[in-house]
């Protein structure tokens, strides 16, 4: 085999790489884009504002400095989608509960309803609690998933530029070697 067939082979193999490189980054784009979008867009729609420095005075000063980038904003990313649920809605529920999480408070009024001497009063708070956790639970949940899908939308569109450049790189690679194949026209493989 000559060196020059060898040398077409391989750039033609890069060109066809740096295509397929190209429009895998086009894919990526436009699903970064998509999740990005959609993200907005589900969490516009709920109409949150994130918190201001006077309604979360009284919360840890980490809590503080995760909420402070977001202040007064709406909240329209995964990056304040996870700062409100960490460092807000957590933050929140903790101190009502005491740091039990909904499992405990739950166990503790399923045991509770079952005693026929609890004192009533005590046992509504404890039900109010265990539905605030529930609630509290979900809503995070729910915040957590938009920022998981918006860090997956950040990733795909890092993919996408390392796509692009390898593309480029590759097509300059196999120019090269196409360019080398015609200088190599008589040479045998050794």
């Amino acid at each position: 085999m000559k060196r020059s067939a060898l040398d077409r082979l391989v750039s033609w193999m890069g060109l066809a790489l740096a295509a397929v490189m190209l429009i895998a980054g086009g894919l990526l784009v436009f699903a970064s884009s998509f999740v990005n979008a959609q993200v907005a867009d589900q969490l516009s729609a709920q109409k949150i504002t994130m918190p201001t420095s006077d309604s979360y005075s009284s919360l840890s000063q980490a809590d503080q400095d995760a909420l402070a980038p977001f202040a007064g904003q709406p909240l329209t990313n995964g990056a304040q989608a996870k700062a409100f649920a960490d460092h807000y809605i957590q933050a929140h529920m903790n101190a009502a509960s005491g740091g039990k999480t909904y499992e405990e408070v739950s166990g503790e009024y399923t045991a509770m309803s079952k005693d026929t001497n609890a004192d009533q009063d005590e046992l509504a708070k404890l039900g109010a609690l265990r539905q605030t956790l529930f609630m509290g639970n979900t809503l995070r949940s729910m915040l957590l998933t938009a920022y998981a899908f918006g860090t997956m939308a950040t990733v795909a569109l890092i993919a996408a530029v390392v796509a692009f450049v390898g593309a480029v790189v590759l097509a300059v690679l196999a120019i090269l070697g196409l360019r080398h194949a015609r200088t190599a026209e008589g040479e045998a493989l050794a």
